[in-house]
């Protein structure tokens, strides 16, 4: 039965134009072409970069964490209590009124205490700034590192500058050595990625990112088993052109440099929009879309590969809405940029009501019982 699921799968009329089929991509007369078996060499390498992080974030962002001056904030310990600890994680983490009110019940707390307990409970679950700051550090080195290393690889290439090119001679395209490592390992810090992500911070965009992660890896895992890897490495360089924008402007964030980060997400905003809403759908989408069906007549491979790129393009305008909101409040409010997709700690009520008095003192001068004190003590010069 698997003899036959694996006949159907790479049957060639599925992943190759009419005429042409996994014959024409054995090596032969010293052209070496990609194999489906050479996968396999991500897996050892996504186990390596899981280790890499490791010592990374020990040995190199906790350093750095503590020279940009990342500060922890001071979380406030819950009591233990059985009831409530067993609604948290059994029922729902944001109890509604009614709940609540059963809950004071079997415990003996007063309404306000039962919202405070689940307040700091909250807190205590969401992830810690150097944790934060360790994460954007390391994403910050793999993915300029990728991209000095993709221009470095492409900068030669023809098919960079016409992107015409990246179809001359298909799929009979010859594997050099540069596409075979940086596929390898940009497959391998996906795969990382997929494999760290239950316990990397969590943000609003969760799904998405799992969408994301998995998309990429059958793309690139797809494009590579039936030599699309031309356009495969144009791709990889674009999306990799603005995130260690991102994860810098993360960085100076979670370190408190305001100004850093704000001027460096603009950049960043300025890039991924040119990258990913211009040049990734109306440069590589259209290339991919128009110019095979020049040479061949359309078959599954094309529409599987075309529909990938679909499901990156839709995320992008996702996030580009996020990026575009940001970018609009802080050039027109002056407000900090922070993350919308992250969770801030929630604060307690009384910690609220002091923060505003401060506030209304620096605007009015000192209050009592809600009202500005006046000096009437006037003193008069005879």
């Amino acid at each position: 039965m698997l003899s036959g699921l694996s006949d159907w799968f790479w049957q060639e009329q599925l992943w190759f134009p009419k005429g042409l089929g996994w014959a024409d991509l054995e090596d032969q007369d010293g052209r070496v072409y990609a194999k489906a078996q050479d996968l396999w060499v991500a897996l050892p390498i996504a186990l390596i970069f899981l280790i890499i992080r490791q010592i990374f974030e020990r040995t190199v962002a906790t350093p750095l964490a503590s020279l940009l001056g990342v500060k922890e904030t001071v979380r406030l310990q819950v009591p233990h209590n059985p009831t409530l600890e067993s609604y948290y994680c059994n029922i729902t983490k944001n109890p509604k009124q009614t709940p609540i009110a059963s809950l004071c019940k079997q415990t003996g707390f007063s309404e306000r205490q039962v919202q405070r307990w689940f307040r700091r409970r909250r807190n205590q679950d969401r992830p810690s700034l150097l944790k934060r700051f360790r994460e954007a550090s390391w994403r910050f080195t793999f993915y300029l590192l990728a991209f000095i290393a993709g221009l470095a690889a492409l900068i030669d290439k023809p098919w960079l500058y016409d992107l015409k090119e990246m179809w001359q001679g298909f799929p009979v395209l010859t594997l050099l050595p540069s596409q075979y490592w940086y596929y390898m390992i940009e497959l391998g810090f996906y795969g990382s990625l997929l494999v760290s992500v239950a316990s990397d911070v969590k943000r609003k965009d969760f799904k998405e990112q799992i969408v994301h992660h998995v998309a990429t890896i059958l793309l690139i895992s797809f494009s590579w088993c039936v030599n699309y890897i031309r356009a495969g490495t144009l791709i990889m360089l674009v999306h990799d052109s603005s995130d260690y924008f991102l994860e810098s402007a993360k960085m100076f964030n979670y370190a408190g440099w305001r100004n850093a980060c704000n001027y460096i997400f603009i950049v960043f905003a300025a890039v991924f929009i040119i990258s990913r809403l211009v040049i990734f759908p109306f440069w590589i989408i259209y290339c991919t879309w128009i110019y095979p069906v020049t040479m061949y007549e359309p078959f599954f491979g094309y529409y599987f590969f075309n529909g990938l790129l679909m499901v990156l393009q839709c995320l992008h305008i996702f996030w580009a809405v996020l990026i575009i909101r940001m970018a609009i409040r802080f050039l027109t409010h002056n407000e900090k940029v922070d993350d919308e997709r992250s969770d801030k700690d929630e604060t307690d009520e009384s910690e609220e009501e002091e923060e505003q008095a401060k506030k209304d003192m620096r605007k009015n001068g000192p209050v009592q019982n809600g009202h500005t004190v006046h000096n009437n003590n006037h003193s008069k010069t005879e």
